[in-house]
């Protein structure tokens, strides 16, 4: 299927700016959600805009950074034609996306997340590019689900296959968004 196909390369695509060091989560996360669906910011304009919700919001350990990437690029593309008229929406999906992300990983802050790995640099890396696709995923599903005419205008280079490592909790937030 063509979405799930051009999904899978937008987490792809979040992950490996995270994994490869050129990002942070927010910046992955929203750079490759705008890259995959046309969002119409340049790179730059992107990592500007996310940049300082990175590492939970400027390092307070608060709303965790790729959660953020994804409701900034929720909005983005959501609230593009008539943000005026669409801010209840944007605000709607911006909850559906906090809620399942948080079903999905028990918590929304950083601070939560990163209690068990804190001390292990490298397990703490990983735990953040899982979470960095993750939501880049939400966002990409949330918002094709919601205007699925943005498939005809996307980047189809996205497309890629999806990291197994992900794949059962990602199908778990699917199922919660459907339901």
């Amino acid at each position: 299927m063509a979405t799930e196909a051009l999904i899978a390369g937008i987490r792809e695509r979040a992950r490996n700016l995270y994994q490869s060091r050129q990002m942070l989560c927010a910046e992955a996360v929203l750079v490759a959600v705008n890259q995959g669906l046309n969002g119409g910011l340049t790179d730059a304009q992107a990592l500007a805009m996310a940049a300082p919700f990175c590492v939970a919001m400027g390092e307070s350990g608060c709303l965790c950074g790729a959660l953020s990437g994804a409701v900034m690029a929720s909005g983005l593309l959501l609230g593009k034609s008539r943000p005026y008229r669409h801010r209840k929406a944007m605000r709607d999906s911006a909850r559906q996306l906090h809620d399942a992300f948080k079903a999905a990983n028990g918590a929304t802050c950083c601070r939560v997340l990163s209690r068990k790995v804190e001390h292990d640099r490298k397990a703490h890396f990983r735990q953040c590019a899982a979470l960095t696709e993750q939501a880049a995923g939400l966002a990409a599903y949330l918002v094709l689900r919601k205007r699925p005419e943005l498939i005809r205008r996307a980047d189809t280079e996205c497309d890629s296959q999806r990291q197994s490592a992900v794949k059962n909790a990602f199908s778990r937030v699917v199922r919660y968004l459907s339901g």
